[in-house]
């Protein structure tokens, strides 16, 4: 069958952002209770300084407020944090990350180095292999 859309449910964990400093961009947290894959897709819109750098880390928990969050351990990534990371020359590219740990909870963050100007940021966090079909429509 070719139906992927029943199959997934697509969260904003960082919503289209214009950062124009080195403040970090922290997700919300991802309840994966439900579904059997996480993958955050970052997605990089402009980027107007020329040596911008976006760094991305990983952490997850049991704790529902991630009061408990640890760097996830790279065997528990698909792909990896560099692949996820990005410069100033990838302006509408995206990225993606896959979780493959045993934690309830998971939050992406993206960290920028030498972005003086704007820089247009999101992140969807895509879960996956429901344990009940179809996944709600529109998203809840």
């Amino acid at each position: 069958m070719r139906d992927l859309m029943n199959h997934v449910h697509p969260i904003t964990a960082i919503p289209p952002t214009r950062v124009t400093d080195n403040t970090a961009l922290v997700s919300a947290i991802i309840d994966t209770a439900g579904y059997g894959s996480l993958t955050f897709v970052p997605m990089i819109g402009t980027i107007a300084d020329a040596d911008a750098t976006f760094a991305v880390t990983v952490e997850h928990g049991d704790a529902p407020n991630l009061s408990d969050a640890v760097a996830v351990p790279g065997d528990q990534l698909l792909g990896s944090l560099g692949l996820a990371g990005f410069t100033h020359a990838d302006d509408g590219k995206t990225r993606k990350l896959g979780y493959v740990g045993y934690r309830q909870f998971v939050r992406i963050t993206i960290t920028p180095a030498g972005n003086g100007a704007a820089a247009d940021v999101g992140v969807l966090a895509v879960l996956g292999h429901p344990a009940h079909m179809p996944t709600a429509n529109p998203p809840t």
